[in-house]
């Protein structure tokens, strides 16, 4: 069920190390990559159906291929390391175990919508990875693989990391933008049509950490070694990870289409002792959440997410046992949520105000069907009604919550 694609170096000792990373492929896809045109390269991972693995899973290639073309103007790549969703810690294993393999996608989708220079935005508290990260682009600018000329080609990459302040919305890529042009990270109005994004008024493009460190298998193996996983619409793979009370919680590569009860019980090891499967949040805390009979018919991939009721998100799998109760789940994720919203829209800023002050009222038992109510009329009125998805995913996920869990939330009112 494991397989190898991002993750083929992380059990080796040292793989961190510039010398051990290419004593084990890294930098291996650079001297075909320069073989190919920019618009080959593009085609490739057009044809690999590689999608974005920070949640929203829009293809990759498509969107290399909105970057203007002799455009006169500077291009830039921006990679999103701000992962700050509760229930994801899949990109800092890249940082942690290969950031040579983030590097070589650097220089692969650099050349590819031709852009010379790279920021890599991390989350402000991963201060350790961060550190290591660094170290790695230090090696590679000695060993002559990035800087003026990549790897002896007439071709300039230069990376620089940029330590975000710890706001969980600058996750979203235009937010995550207006941070970096050191402004505050308030997501930006999109456009009607589809375009790059942009960064000081110069083309740009973004995209997760694991979906770069994934073009240099496709850059060197084809398109078709990466097809060769996954379903066919979702094809390949992605470092699905697992938290709450299983045997072995942890970060695993799969293929998409696993079904996520095997998963569970197989790679995770099932329950801990005297567990009992209750829920599953499946793609980070954001994504509408399954009870356990439907986490029975839940499958790994993004349409079969869609078609159970939920996404896929980041694949942060958070397995809830039967001991918990689910109103003091809601409850702890709307006290993030409301912490977190960067206030710019009013339905947002005062809804995750309104739904936490209502579940500490009926935490507190003086709650009534009145309540549940509210809460679900507040979240229909942030749904579609903000410049960014940050209120549409909280309504999915507390929403989700009340109607399948609704019996426990009438169990803390006093006069049950």
């Amino acid at each position: 069920m494991l397989v190898k694609v991002v993750s083929k170096n992380f059990d080796i000792p040292n793989s961190h190390k510039l010398e051990v990373a290419k004593a084990n492929g890294r930098y291996s896809s650079i001297e075909k990559l320069f073989t190919m045109t920019p618009d080959e390269v593009t085609k490739e991972v057009t044809l690999s159906g590689l999608r974005g693995k920070g949640g929203g899973g829009a293809p990759c290639g498509p969107k290399w291929e909105l970057m203007p073309k002799n455009d006169p103007r500077p291009a830039y790549l921006i990679v999103n390391g701000d992962e700050s969703e509760p229930g994801t810690f899949k990109d800092r294993q890249i940082f942690q175990y290969d950031p040579h393999l983030l590097i070589e996608g650097i220089i692969c989708s650099c050349y590819a919508i031709n852009s010379h220079d790279a920021y890599i935005y991390v989350r402000g508290e991963y201060k350790w990875f961060i550190d290591r990260l660094n170290e790695a682009i230090d090696e590679a600018y000695e060993a002559g693989i990035i800087g003026e000329k990549v790897m002896g080609h007439d071709f300039r990459v230069d990376i620089t990391v940029h330590r975000g302040g710890g706001a969980y919305i600058c996750g979203e890529k235009s937010a995550l933008i207006e941070s970096l042009e050191g402004k505050r990270g308030h997501p930006r109005l999109k456009p009607h049509g589809k375009e790059c994004e942009w960064f000081f008024d110069n083309p740009a493009t973004v995209n997760n950490v694991e979906t770069i460190a994934t073009v240099p298998f496709i850059v060197e193996n084809g398109y078709q070694a990466y097809t060769a996983y996954g379903t066919e619409k979702s094809p390949g793979t992605m470092l699905f990870a697992m938290s709450g009370p299983v045997k072995n919680p942890g970060v695993y590569e799969l293929a998409f289409g696993n079904k996520m009860i095997d998963v569970i019980n197989q790679i995770g090891g099932g329950m801990k002792e005297g567990k009992k499967l209750k829920a599953v949040i499946p793609g980070g805390s954001s994504c509408p959440i399954l009870t356990a009979q439907e986490v029975e018919k839940a499958v790994l991939d993004y349409e079969s997410m869609w078609d159970i009721g939920s996404t896929l998100g980041t694949g942060g799998m958070m397995i809830i046992d039967d001991s918990m109760n689910m109103v003091e789940v809601a409850k702890n994720l709307i006290e993030f949520y409301h912490h977190e919203s960067c206030g710019q829209c009013t339905p947002c800023r005062e809804g995750c105000g309104w739904i936490d002050k209502v579940l500490a009222r009926v935490l507190a038992g003086e709650g009534s069907e009145k309540d549940l109510d509210i809460i679900l009329d507040v979240c229909e009125t942030m749904n579609g009604k903000t410049v960014c998805v940050f209120a549409p995913a909280v309504k999915d996920i507390i929403k989700s919550i009340v109607q399948k869990f609704r019996h426990e939330f009438i169990k803390e009112f006093k006069n049950n």
